[in-house]
């Protein structure tokens, strides 16, 4: 027996639905709206989710971050009447397990219900990975340890991807310290550094006078890696011609050392990491099909640090310590504005940037006992100045606020319009009127102003949209001509959180 959780505004179909799981004697509980849902998330232990997209008082996509916040959190289905591919998309990336778009068979939606109770029964069996230095509680890092305990706990290849500085090597140390190889050897592969000539002598060996210069017989890495771990780095920088040596080690875990007239085998594990696109590196070309195939039994997609930014305030903690003590100083609190700037920043670089950007501000705060904005380096300081800036010049012209709903620009358009009749040493080549300061004046560019004027019309639009329809959703689409998804997407844009009724 399951605990389920339908959180679904539609009353009669929560009924229906936990009639047919009362069936199967599963215990089940209904919610209305996302508070409610989340209430009894907080108060009960959950199997599994339904999950409606367009609840009153929010998306529900935006609750699959915070059920998800455990190695062993609920399993999601969504399940919703006005279903779209790129929801359905975001949903599954995020940790869903389905998406279904009503109406839906109850004998369906059951058979749904034994599929996602029996992928649950496998994972609850997984042993809680160490994470060996990965730092991180954010959902986004609860999938990947989900991941980590699933490759740990099998001997299939791993195929880690994800931008520079994201934790790569991280993750495949802590697959191999997790797994059953763990005694044994992690040979790490630059495939980025193998020389062409001599990539089949550095990876399978060579018997001593196999070319010039083999004054003695060598192990390959693959060899080495006997018993243990084999990781690929920056796999997608190998040329067809390593391609092509690696697929045929792989394949059998057999290979003849340069110069050697017999075979020798290596049972090693492997795994692969790279930040290029191998899937679009396989269309052009320059990847081969059968080697990604290889590759990725299982796949990681680790996150940027832009996505996961609420474990930065972690991070610190842990780089600061790590720093004070290798320098020798004094611990050192974080003021809470060292915090908001190292937040507000978009970190190209990831988690290996903000662990250099740490170092910076422990060296130039030493003899401090808090670390402060002024003690990071300019650079940082003056992108999250830029940033904050431009986000507020988007909203401003010459110094002023634009005039927000469209009653304020049709004052606007008007006033310029009559103005633009007087013919006078006031009015420039434009029509426009020419103010006594105008060779002082900074405009912003065009395509802001635009969009600013745009966004201001489009909030206007969507309050009077609500006024007039008194807060119901359905009606309100209907008066549009939007659907209902669509009309909630716009209002989390301009957060536009009121109290929504679905229905009359």
């Amino acid at each position: 027996m399951a605990r389920i959780l339908i959180l679904d505004d539609d009353a009669l179909f929560r009924e229906m639905l936990a009639a047919a799981m009362l069936l199967d004697e599963h215990e089940v509980l209904g919610a209305g709206s996302i508070a409610e849902g989340q209430r009894m998330l907080a108060a009960h232990d959950f199997d599994l989710v339904f999950l409606d997209v367009c609840l009153p008082d929010g998306d529900g996509l935006s609750l699959i971050p915070v059920i998800g916040q455990s190695l062993h959190a609920p399993e999601i289905v969504i399940i919703t009447g006005d279903g779209h591919a790129d929801d359905a998309e975001q949903a599954i990336r995020n940790g869903a397990l389905d998406y279904i778009s009503k109406p839906a068979s109850l004998s369906s939606m059951r058979q749904t219900v034994h599929r996602a109770l029996q992928y649950r029964k496998g994972v609850r069996q997984l042993r809680e990975p160490e994470r060996h230095g990965i730092v991180g509680s954010s959902a986004a890092m609860q999938r990947c340890y989900r991941l980590l305990a699933e490759a740990a706990s099998s001997g299939a290849p791993v195929l880690i991807t994800g931008e520079t500085g994201t934790g790569k090597e991280l993750f495949a140390r802590a697959i191999h310290r997790n797994s059953e190889r763990m005694k044994g050897p992690f040979v790490t592969v630059d495939c980025g550094a193998l020389a062409k000539t001599l990539t089949e002598s550095e990876l399978f060996g060579h018997e001593r006078g196999a070319f010039t210069g083999a004054d003695r017989a060598r192990d390959g890495l693959v060899l080495q890696a006997d018993g243990g771990t084999l990781f690929l780095d920056e796999v997608g920088e190998l040329a067809l011609p390593q391609q092509r040596a690696f697929l045929r080690v792989l394949e059998d875990q057999r290979f003849r050392p340069v110069g050697s007239e017999r075979e020798i085998s290596s049972d090693f594990r492997l795994v692969a990491a790279t930040n290029r696109p191998l899937s679009e590196m396989v269309g052009r070309g320059t990847f081969r099909k059968d080697l990604l195939f290889r590759l990725q039994a299982i796949h990681f997609s680790l996150p940027p640090l832009r996505e996961r930014l609420e474990d930065v305030p972690e991070l610190v903690l842990l780089f600061v310590e790590r720093g004070c003590a290798r320098y020798g100083f004094a611990h050192k609190s974080l003021n809470d504005a060292y915090l908001r700037e190292l937040e507000g920043y978009t970190w190209p670089g990831n988690v290996r940037e903000l662990l250099h950007v740490v170092e910076q501000s422990l060296i130039r705060g030493r003899f401090s006992s808090e670390l402060l904005p002024e003690h990071l380096p300019s650079s940082i300081r003056v992108a999250v100045a830029r940033s904050r800036i431009d986000t507020g010049r988007t909203r401003q012209m010459d110094g002023f606020a634009i005039p927000s709903g469209s009653q304020a620009q049709s004052r606007a358009v008007q006033e310029r319009h009559e103005n633009s009749g007087a013919a006078s040493s006031d009015t420039g080549k434009s029509g426009l009127p020419k103010r006594a300061d105008a060779s002082a004046e900074i405009l912003p560019l065009w395509k802001a102003y635009r969009e600013a004027a745009l966004q201001d019309v489009e909030r206007n639009y969507l309050e009077r949209l609500l006024d007039v329809t008194d807060g119901n959703i359905t009606q309100a689409s209907i008066m549009a001509g939007i659907s209902r998804q669509r009309l909630y997407t716009m209002l989390r844009k301009h957060g536009i959180m009121r109290v929504w009724r679905a229905n009359e």
